[in-house]
């Protein structure tokens, strides 16, 4: 563990806590899928790949589906060949969509995509400086907001880094809510998932943590988020609100005090991970790259699965590229959330 926190210290690239160990550790302890190749120059461990491997020899990454940093950790300058890569772990496939830079799987063919963040270097000041000057009105209607939001409510109060349970089921009901009422698939769900957040709350150190806080209004909550950080990075994971104060912009009110106060902990980057999503536009001011995209052997299953797999990401792809259809899907979706609740009751 020490050499591979000492291998992602070294490069801004790896600042992630996705790629943290104790990240793969813990979800390691609930998905016996979860498995990491240590790669050696010598007497030297030059690298870590952390991957799941599922039936016919696909592999993916650890929490596949979740998170927004996948990949090596590894030395500067390592050179390997991907497929031998693959290969020696037993897999005939590795599929990815958040590929972090400068990877040795990395090539060409792959398709690469913005990761907005809010970079937080400069400080918030200097962070909200620039708000006012690339979107003066979101940043002012926010304020303005908040304003209206203790006035008709009550006195604002922000929660941050807080190791409570009680206020994680909250979000997490709201986070389910909001899967459910768009036409999404409820992640929480899931068991594994649920005891997942529930571990990394509860894991607090200075190189890894869950991050937990809350926006409330006069004891009530509103609006929050749960993360998890390296020192000096914030993975934006689950963010969600109480719609019944979605005249308020709550998420936006509650991404504005969660920058302010990460910043204060020593948080240069919240990384909003890949998306389109509107707030993410409006809260911005930096971009990082991410990759999609799939490395194979030659073999039957990486011929079956690129079958099962390929022509559906490239759909998707061409989906989101074009805001038209864009939007008319996630109309589309939205229509089967409010049925499938409708149902549900």
């Amino acid at each position: 563990m020490s050499r591979w926190r000492a291998l992602q210290e070294s490069s801004p690239a790896f600042d992630n806590p996705f790629l943290s160990p104790e990240f793969t550790i813990t979800v390691g302890e609930l998905r016996e899928v979860v498995q990491v190749a240590v790669l050696y120059e010598g007497p030297d461990i030059v690298g870590f790949f952390p991957f799941e491997r599922h039936p016919m020899g696909i592999g993916r990454p650890v929490a596949a589906g979740l998170t927004d940093a996948q990949g090596l950790v590894h030395a500067k300058d390592l050179e390997i060949d991907a497929r031998r890569l693959i290969k020696a772990c037993g897999l005939a496939v590795y599929e990815f969509d958040h590929l972090v830079s400068g990877q040795p799987l990395l090539s060409d063919r792959h398709d690469r995509y913005p990761s907005p963040i809010i970079d937080l270097r400069d400080g918030y000041e200097r962070y909200t400086a620039t708000l006012k000057e690339n979107s003066g009105k979101t940043y002012k209607s926010t304020l303005a907001k908040s304003r209206k939001l203790q006035r008709d409510a009550g006195t604002l109060r922000h929660d941050y880094a807080i190791t409570d349970v009680g206020p994680l089921r909250t979000l997490l009901g709201w986070k389910t809510d909001q899967y459910r009422r768009t036409g999404r698939t409820d992640r929480f769900a899931h068991r594994w998932i649920v005891e997942l957040v529930e571990r990394l709350l509860a894991t607090q150190t200075d190189a890894f943590a869950g991050v937990l806080d809350m926006v409330y209004v006069d004891d009530r909550p509103v609006a929050g988020h749960f993360g998890v950080r390296t020192r000096t990075t914030l993975a934006g994971w689950f963010p969600a609100y109480d719609t019944r104060y979605a005249k308020y912009s709550p998420g936006l009110i509650h991404h504005l005090a969660m920058a302010e106060r990460a910043a204060a902990s020593g948080i240069q980057v919240i990384d909003m991970g890949r998306g389109d999503k509107e707030y993410k536009e409006k809260l911005k001011n930096g971009e990082l790259e991410v990759a999609e995209g799939r490395v194979a052997t030659a073999s039957p299953a990486a011929g079956f699965h690129w079958m099962m797999r390929v022509p559906v990401r490239k759909t998707r792809a061409t989906v989101m590229a074009n805001p038209l259809l864009l939007k008319t899907a996630d109309k589309a979706l939205k229509t089967y959330g409010r049925f499938r609740t409708v149902i549900q009751r």
